[in-house]
């Protein structure tokens, strides 16, 4: 179900378990990614909340939440962090996916003692985005927002999931998906990678072009103990290409989390 906090005056709406919110030992947060919103986790909160704690966050600008969105990782955390505070939420595990993916880590960086894992998505050290896709949005941004969706998907799923997901993001402010994209392009997480201590799981389509494998390779180099889980068949929005695969790696890692 959808319910609405306020945070600093400003409705935030999450997706949270149908009727036993709180009720389960462990808790999973979602963040999505750059002009998205809670309805990307959809394969995922209709599965696991059986077995979890669920909060699929809107953030400000997105979905049904007020705002008009960030152009700063940094900014984004804060909104979530104040959004922790106010569920009470002990020690969740954060699933980040690309933009999200990056206020996973900043979190676990900044606030280590609430976080009992994370799990980014899709995300890197550093997440540059291609100016002329930038410059896009600001001239024609349908033919823009058409080339992100084609190259989040693996070839193969484009059939099944490219109208959905265009559907998804033409929801959002073409102001607010800029905003992200800057927030992703500024990411630098290069000197401050090493500090994290949060255990951590990541996860990468084999076939993501937008954050490609190695990507990914580079966080789990960076965080002592961090494991990898790669899944074949699958592009930048791997939770929704193969949600089982996903699903079993979450709940795996999640469960194994003391």
């Amino acid at each position: 179900m959808i319910k609405k906090f306020s945070i600093d005056n400003t409705e935030i709406a999450c997706w949270l378990n149908p009727g036993d919110f709180g009720g389960h030992q462990k808790s999973l947060v979602f963040l999505h990614g750059s002009g998205s919103d809670h309805s990307c986790w959809s394969y995922q909160y209709s599965q696991l909340h059986k077995q979890f704690n669920i909060v699929a966050v809107d953030l400000p600008g997105h979905g049904s939440s007020a705002g008009g969105g960030e152009n700063d990782v940094d900014q984004y955390c804060l909104w979530i962090k104040k959004l922790l505070d106010v569920l009470q939420l002990k020690n969740p595990v954060l699933v980040g996916h690309s933009l999200g993916a990056a206020m996973a880590m900043k979190l676990a960086l900044r606030y280590p003692q609430d976080v009992a894992g994370i799990v980014p998505v899709g995300g890197g050290i550093k997440m540059p985005v291609n100016p002329d896709l930038l410059a896009g949005l600001k001239i024609d941004p349908a033919l823009a927002m058409d080339l992100i969706c084609k190259f989040s998907l693996a070839r193969e799923n484009r059939p099944q999931l490219f109208d959905s997901l265009k559907k998804s993001m033409a929801k959002t402010n073409v102001d607010v998906l800029y905003g992200d994209l800057s927030a992703c392009d500024k990411l630098d997480l290069t000197t401050d990678i090493g500090k994290i201590n949060t255990q951590a799981l990541v996860i990468c389509g084999m076939e993501d072009k937008m954050t490609p494998p190695d990507f990914s390779h580079r966080i789990v180099a960076g965080i002592s103990g961090a494991k990898i889980c790669l899944i074949a068949g699958a592009g930048h929005m791997v939770m929704l290409e193969k949600p089982a695969e996903f699903n079993r790696a979450l709940a795996d890692f999640a469960s194994s989390i003391s």
